[in-house]
């Protein structure tokens, strides 16, 4: 990048995270910019890839990208990159579903979802070519590894964008993937419940299962169908969203993802004449849409993941017909929902003291105007006028 900046790290910033050394430094990149250049690849400690929480040792060298011009709103300024006839019709075609929220489109394999290190192209950018005619353009609120394919969403709007990314965090969003493994699981379904964390000389860029300081990392699997002991047809449902999270996974329990020589090594490639792509789809997504509506859609297989299952002798549909699990509580809605349904019944119980109060208050029918109501009260009232008791008599004095 020709016009970034070199910094050295002095000794009054040893040992700092490198957002804080940015604030010190070059206040005028805040926290989102740096976060943006630590996504796409482009902030660099040492030549490596860094991330905004990493620490910071003297001598090292800290390579900045330009800071883009910002608008008055405090954003910056994107440039607009004029897409040729090709890759508008490219981003078009991927269109899957459409509604006044969101578009889903069939991402395909080799196309990364955003930008970095020598990416020329990726799908963030041809976004532009479906823009509104007010150019509001789409937003992306999840993403795909470069080398998976199918459902991705993105949202038409802020509001709809700001809807569907709480819906990924929180969980409530189902994604199902398929996926050809080499061999076959143990169990015909189970679940892989291993923490992850990047894994340490990688510069970011490969993860690894880490009990002590990995996040929880879950993820249930289904086997579809199976060829004798030589390879499985999988499903697959990440219940945390983890980078590279079901590869890892699979890879882990002795079952990596066809193709995927990052975490299986050689013996992630099977013979005979089957593909050596990754073999990892992403194939429905059900996700709830702003105003209660419900947006259900699959995306169909690249042609090398359908024509292994060809060859290997799987029946493409039946994947299909394997029901969708519901998904776990939420932890957090849940004590939500029991705090608004207790909240709920104060309130109530408050209404119904207060109606008691009020007709306490009014007079009973067919009672004249000042007179006491007849009933518990009016005992009361009648036990303290009722009449007095005689008092005792004096004792008499002693004679003497």
């Amino acid at each position: 990048m020709s016009d970034s900046k070199i910094f050295k790290v002095g000794d009054d910033d040893d040992g700092i995270r490198l957002d804080r050394w940015f604030k010190r430094n070059l206040p005028e990149a805040n926290f989102n910019i740096v976060s943006r250049w630590a996504r796409t690849g482009q902030l660099r400690v040492d030549g490596k890839r860094a991330d905004p929480g990493d620490r910071i040792e003297t001598g090292q060298e800290i390579r900045v990208p330009p800071i883009e011009p910002e608008r008055a709103g405090g954003r910056p300024e994107r440039k607009r990159i004029e897409l040729t006839p090709e890759e508008q019709q490219m981003v078009r075609d991927m269109v899957i579903h459409r509604d006044a929220f969101a578009f889903v489109l069939n991402k395909p394999p080799g196309l990364a979802t955003q930008g970095g290190t020598k990416t020329n192209q990726h799908l963030d950018q041809l976004l532009d070519g479906l823009a509104d005619e007010d150019e509001t353009r789409p937003k992306l609120v999840h993403r795909l590894d470069k080398d998976t394919s199918g459902v991705l969403l993105v949202a038409r709007t802020a509001r709809s964008a700001g809807h569907f990314s709480k819906s990924f965090a929180g969980r409530t969003a189902r994604k199902v993937y398929w996926a050809l493994v080499v061999g076959v699981p143990d169990a015909d379904q189970g679940m892989v419940d291993a923490p992850l964390a990047k894994q340490p000389g990688t510069g970011g860029e490969k993860m690894h299962i880490d009990h002590e300081h990995g996040q929880m990392a879950k993820t249930r699997f289904r086997v579809i169908d199976r060829a004798g002991n030589r390879a499985a047809w999988v499903e697959l449902q990440p219940l945390t969203g983890r980078t590279h999270q079901l590869r890892v996974h699979m890879a882990a329990i002795g079952h990596p993802i066809v193709g995927d020589g990052k975490y299986g090594g050689a013996e992630s490639f099977l013979t005979g004449g089957i593909s050596r792509k990754l073999h990892l789809h992403a194939r429905r997504l059900r996700i709830d849409a702003p105003g209660g509506a419900k947006i259900d859609v699959t995306a169909e297989l690249p042609s090398h993941f359908a024509e292994s299952l060809t060859m290997i002798g799987f029946e493409p549909m039946a994947g299909d017909m394997m029901p969708l699990d519901t998904p776990p509580a939420n932890p957090a809605e849940k004590h939500k929902k029991v705090a608004a349904a207790a909240k709920a019944r104060r309130r109530d119980r408050k209404g119904e003291r207060r109606s008691r109060g009020s007709i306490a208050d009014q007079p009973r029918s067919g009672a004249k105007a000042g007179k006491r109501p007849a009933g518990k009260t009016a005992g009361k009232l009648g036990a303290k006028l009722g009449p007095r008791p005689k008092p005792k008599p004096k004792p008499k004095p002693r004679k003497p």
